[in-house]
């Protein structure tokens, strides 16, 4: 009942979707009922495909999780809220030859399990001990079963499968093209109307974003997350992969007949740092989780401002406050459909933690004080979310060719340089301006749409942005600045300060600046006003 509880905070904030990491059942006590040393408090440890996890009820008679559990979908639903699980057909919580014997190893060990060396020992591509054989007939169709159980009897909107490529792999453990299982989800009849999002590689070194499957399947888009992240911390070479990415990651779709919501852009996940810990951390804290701090991620793309962990330090503080608005302003302006994980809006921390499976404490816990403490940050977030929600030219269901429609219009989008001159790719910079063509949405012909400026200076310094000349015909309001105090950061109807008469405008060093072009001016230029 937790959720139903957070459903206000939810519509508030402006969540479409909600992804619930694992609800399947899994064991919290070891064989002989004892507690776990170092429980998978996030899930990612099934047992029972078909029940929801016991522990998340509130109700102690038999049969009360399933009741609740339909109770929080009926809800969600009510309030416009679609519920996407986090569903693990990689592995189970029988580990390798040394773990315990619980269900499928009793079952056909040799069916449910990719084995090695005469089958005593077991094939690990999922990092947890053992890899399910999904490709194995009996396997599939107990997968296929149970993605239709979630539909029918619970009505989930959709799923997103972790480690998705161990999927792709036969057998044998080799990846495999048009892999039976990955396509049968596809196409199967029951599933047609829920989102199917894949997370594109394993812990094998399998990688397939871009390439995993056909039109059906969505992608967690790792390259968006490190692209950006390493924009942001001012590595050399970033700026044509962040404009790559702000339009929609075409270089990994559209070969393949993709679309920009194809790429579930993110920049943090439930399995790395928080957005807090990404800017006050250059390392991982992992000390906690017993494991000699050699779990988790080594390659976070992070940045601590000279300072590890929190401080007092002001200087620190604001350009950590304003690095986590450049994120967010970039994820939220980007083509594409962005996730965010919940906190970052109110700057949750796991203190250095990049792997807090473990950690059933206030390390992983949600302080809701946070979302008073820093109202400023969750209002920032929830105005962007309100401005992408009402402007289609943000999330454009086709890839941007930079090319114009009519002779004399704007191309639907252009790149300069802080001169306001065409950018020119191979020289480095740490500037970059997007000019978006506005833009209506097939699926909302009545909807406003303006043309978006977008100016991006990830320097230490301030710098001077000249205004292109085509954009110079427009009258240009304040949409969001991510170097100014709340509430003059961001104006959600696009109706902020309008740009300075004289065509330039002084940016500080790492922020980012968005302008809209007022609705009334485009109408009256196209007809000839």
């Amino acid at each position: 009942m937790g959720i139903i509880e957070k459903i206000p905070y939810l519509k508030t904030l402006g969540v479409t979707a909600v992804e619930l990491m694992p609800v399947h059942e899994f064991p919290i006590n070891d064989c002989l009922g004892n507690r776990l040393d170092r429980p998978n408090y996030w899930g990612y440890d099934p047992m029972a495909f078909f029940a929801p996890h016991r522990g998340y009820a509130a109700g102690h008679e038999p049969g009360s999780q399933v009741n609740e559990f339909k109770t929080m979908v009926r809800a969600l639903h009510a309030a416009g809220i679609e519920v996407i699980l986090d569903v693990v057909f990689n592995h189970t919580c029988e580990g390798n030859e040394l773990g315990p014997t619980l269900s499928f190893k009793g079952l056909e060990n040799r069916v449910y399990y990719m084995l090695e060396n005469g089958g005593g020992y077991y094939r690990n591509y999922s990092g947890c001990g053992n890899t399910v054989n999904g490709n194995h007939p009996i396997v599939r169709e107990l997968i296929f079963n149970c993605l239709r159980h979630w539909v029918h009897n619970y009505h989930i909107d959709g799923f997103r499968f972790d480690l998705a490529s161990i999927l792709s792999r036969d057998r044998a453990g080799n990846l495999v093209a048009n892999p039976p299982l990955v396509e049968a989800i596809a196409e199967d009849p029951m599933l047609a109307d829920t989102k199917i999002i894949a997370e594109a590689w394993d812990a094998a070194g399998a990688f397939q974003v871009g390439t995993f499957a056909d039109l059906r399947w969505a992608e967690w888009n790792g390259l968006y997350r490190d692209d950006v992240r390493r924009f942001w911390r001012g590595d050399p070479g970033c700026r044509g992969k962040l404009a790559t990415r702000l339009a929609g990651s075409s270089d990994l779709y559209e070969a393949g007949g993709r679309q920009p919501y194809h790429s579930i852009n993110f920049i943090t996940s439930h399995d790395g740092f928080t957005l807090n810990d990404l800017i006050s951390y250059s390392r991982k804290h992992n000390e906690a989780n017993g494991e000699g701090n050699r779990d988790g991620d080594n390659n976070n793309y992070s940045h601590n401002f000279g300072v590890e962990g929190p401080t007092r330090r002001k200087d620190v503080n604001q350009i950590r406050r304003r690095q986590i608005k450049n994120f967010m302003a970039t994820l939220l302006l980007s083509q594409g459909v962005p996730m965010i994980v919940a906190g970052d809006e109110c700057q949750r921390t796991q203190r250095g933690n990049n792997n807090a499976y473990c950690q059933d404490n206030e390390i992983s816990w949600f302080d809701w004080t946070l979302t008073e403490e820093n109202a400023e940050l969750f209002q920032f977030v929830r105005s962007l979310i309100h401005f992408r929600k009402i402007e289609p030219s943000v999330r454009r269901e086709d890839f941007l060719t930079g090319e114009a429609e009519k002779p004399g219009e704007l191309p639907d989008v252009s790149w300069y340089d802080a001169s306001g001159e065409a950018i020119d790719w191979e020289q480095e910079d740490q500037t970059l301006t997007c000019l978006l063509r506005g833009s209506r949405s097939e699926n909302e012909p009545g909807s406003a749409y303006r043309h978006v400026l977008i100016l991006v200076n990830v320097g230490e310094n301030p710098s001077e942005f000249v205004l292109p000349a085509k954009a110079r015909s427009f009258d240009w309001r304040l949409l969001v600045d991510t170097a100014a105090e709340s509430p003059q950061d961001v104006f959600p109807e696009g109706d902020g300060p309008p740009l300075p008469r004289r065509r330039k405008i002084k940016l500080a060093g790492r922020s980012l600046v968005a302008y809209v072009a007022d609705v009334k001016t485009i109408r009256r230029r196209a007809a000839g006003g």
